[in-house]
């Protein structure tokens, strides 16, 4: 009786078959990286823009969102704490006061450099939020040239507010400090004209609930948000 191959050659064929149509050619995988080179290249400076438009947002969200930690910080632990700007270390600050005892830094978040986002300075061009059109956030000089609380030392570069147990922000004199602040991109760096009017953002404390807002300019004017 005679074996039939039958079978065996139809499952090479099926093997050869397979082995043809598996796997792509050189052709192919020169078009699909043509393709994600051409993607890359149109989508690297809308992302690299689109960063640098909101760079300004983002940080007056992460400075309004830890000034709010550190208010609640002080409800919960009946405690003073201190929120700062320290530019000089180009970071947020969140400081346990420790009553008689030393301070302990409780939390640091990393600023944009002052070229990218200025925190400052007051921008041109601009008016207070109203309302609550508070004062804009005092810029002053310590005689010695140290840190002092509740207020901005130009050698050091630091602003800082005061929050207290009883739900109050204050200077160094415990007086109640409604202020505003502002987070805006430099046309150029160092310079006081913002790059778009409608990327200055604020950030207002009203001293005597320690509450805070938020605001975004609209171009003409500032719009609250939060």
């Amino acid at each position: 009786m005679r074996t039939s191959n039958f079978g065996t050659d139809a499952a090479s064929i099926a093997r050869t078959r397979r082995s043809a149509t598996a796997g792509f050619s050189v052709i192919e995988i020169l078009v699909v990286l043509v393709v994600i080179a051409i993607l890359s290249a149109i989508s690297i400076p809308y992302v690299y823009n689109y960063t640098k438009l909101y760079k300004s947002e983002d940080q007056a969200i992460k400075v309004m969102d830890l000034m709010r930690e550190t208010a609640q910080l002080a409800l919960t632990r009946r405690r003073t704490m201190r929120f700062e700007i320290d530019l000089t270390d180009n970071a947020a600050l969140v400081i346990d006061e420790n009553g008689a005892g030393p301070d302990t830094l409780i939390k640091r978040i990393p600023l944009e450099s002052v070229s990218e986002v200025r925190m400052d300075a007051v921008p041109s061009g601009v008016t207070r939020p109203t309302p609550p059109n508070y004062a804009d956030a005092a810029y002053s000089t310590d005689t010695l040239g140290h840190q002092r609380a509740g207020q901005t030392v130009i050698n050091n570069m630091v602003w800082a507010a005061r929050f207290r147990s009883d739900g109050t922000a204050v200077n160094a004199a415990n007086l109640p400090m409604s202020v505003t602040l502002y987070s805006w991109p430099p046309a150029q760096p160092g310079s006081m004209t913002p790059r778009k009017l409608g990327e200055v953002r604020a950030i207002t404390l009203f001293g005597g609930t320690g509450a805070v807002r938020y605001w975004k300019h609209s171009g003409t004017a500032f719009v609250p948000y939060q």
